[in-house]
């Protein structure tokens, strides 16, 4: 079955892979494209009602799939060109609609076509997020005034006392990229938690308990487990930890959560009817959950492990993953590093909580809501060598889910095997994921049942 959905997702994905955004601006933009695809379908619907006014529904006789087909192509290709405008990823979006034998320089707004709903949804939509506090026309910058109160550190380096002064506070990093350019980035997108939501009433909505003090006993216990974890990594430990990481280069946790959701859609041979639904549902919970995720971030402004270990562990033998093809080695615990590649060594915002796990579970929660069962049967089957450990025989090894839950549970548990977030950090995203889902779900489903 032809799924219209599923081919735009993949220009979506690859727009993503080349443009390279933050996280949450990729929660934002997929959610975007997707509600633009809605609402375009919701006008040939005789129960469905739009998230924007000004799409009515259409006359009954023009509920057909090639009107509906048509607006959803000139909403996805409207949506897309906007929230990806570059010039290298722009021609994507032409050729498909010249290969669909659509028109991509018609940019009628008349609702009494397929055309003009497809792009008049579009520009409703696009409108209204653009004052909706992401700053998208200042290129996402932070409206805040948020600035560290650590300087930047260099994890290639043992760190000293000095550049460490607020050990339980995020700390930027300095480190070379993949092109060999020094870079030090700044906190992405502080200001993320006041984003209008979805579903949320806010952004606090569902802000976990404070983290644990950088004092207590139990801090330094999930410092220490993470230290176990990284110096016993298994290889399929590795494995998942690289899998789940979708660094710079990928579609990011967001955008490989769409992934899940094209399977599924593929899976249960949904008609575009419910595709529209469910694409509609899970992206819009990803969003909330940046929002969520990244509301509790900024306030709590929690350390990362390579900054919290590296103070704890200072002058204390301690064994870890010693790097690329050496295993564990016994180091001094201002050397402790993660297990990523040089080139990206830690994500540039707080650690508490984790929007690994929040995104996992929020899209899992929906995913198992809409098909009424928590039923997945995706696997991965590893053809290349690990990044950050080339020289470990992983080449075959195959990963599997047969729940959405278990997914989402291993993307939340990859993160220490990572080293990029502690124990309490995943327990506390996998919640709020689970709570931001639930509510995008019943919103979601409050639209098209025309109950809203």
């Amino acid at each position: 079955m032809n799924n219209i959905l599923i081919e735009w997702n993949e220009l979506l994905l690859e727009a993503i892979r080349q443009t390279k955004p933050g996280p949450p601006m990729v929660a934002r933009s997929i959610a975007i494209v997707y509600t633009c695809i809605y609402d375009a379908w919701a006008a040939y619907d005789p129960i469905g009602k739009p998230t924007r006014s000004g799409i009515a529904q259409r006359p009954v006789a023009e509920n057909t799939i090639s009107n509906k087909e048509k607006a959803i192509h000139y909403a996805a290709f409207r949506s897309l060109s906007d929230q990806f405008p570059q010039v290298t990823v722009t021609p994507m979006f032409v050729a498909k609609m010249v290969s669909l034998g659509l028109d991509p320089t018609n940019t009628s707004t008349a609702v009494t076509t397929p055309i003009g709903v497809g792009n008049r949804a579009a520009n409703l939509v696009l409108a209204f997020r653009q004052t909706d506090g992401a700053n998208e026309t200042g290129n996402y910058a932070d409206t805040s005034g948020y600035v560290s109160v650590n300087p930047p550190l260099n994890p290639h380096f043992p760190s000293t006392v000095e550049e460490i002064p607020h050990p339980d506070r995020w700390q930027p990093l300095i480190y070379l990229t993949s092109e060999s350019r020094p870079a030090s980035p700044n906190y992405i997108a502080p200001h993320w938690g006041d984003v209008i939501p979805f579903a949320l009433t806010s952004g606090d909505q569902f802000r976990p308990a404070p983290p644990q003090p950088i004092t207590s006993q139990d801090f330094l216990d999930q410092a220490k487990h993470v230290i176990e974890v990284q110096a016993n990594l298994t290889t399929m430990q590795k494995v998942m930890a690289e899998y789940w990481a979708d660094g710079p280069r990928s579609e990011l946790p967001p955008g490989h959560w769409t992934i899940f959701t094209s399977f599924v859609a593929e899976r249960d041979r949904l008609d575009l009817d419910e595709s529209v639904k469910l694409f509609f549902a899970v992206t819009n919970a990803i969003f909330d959950a940046s929002i969520a995720t990244w509301e509790a971030k900024r306030f709590y402004d929690y350390a990362r492990p390579i900054t919290a270990i590296r103070h704890l562990f200072r002058g204390k033998t301690i064994k870890a993953w010693g790097g690329a093809g050496r295993g564990t080695v016994e180091i001094q615990g201002e050397f402790w590093r993660t297990f990523q590649v040089n080139t990206f060594p830690t994500p540039p915002f707080a650690e508490y909580t984790s929007g690994h796990s929040a995104f996992s579970m929020a899209a899992a929660e929906v995913l198992k809501r809409f098909t009424g069962s928590d039923a997945f049967g995706y696997f991965y089957l590893q053809t290349k060598p690990l990044a950050a450990d080339p020289l470990e025989n992983v080449l075959g090894l195959t990963m599997g889910w047969n729940t959405f839950t278990q997914a989402a549970w291993d993307a939340g548990e990859s993160r220490l095997y990572g080293g990029i977030h502690f124990y309490e950090g995943n327990v506390a995203g996998l919640k709020l994921g689970a709570q931001v889902g639930a509510a995008a779900f019943l919103k979601a489903q409050q639209y098209w049942t025309g109950t809203i």
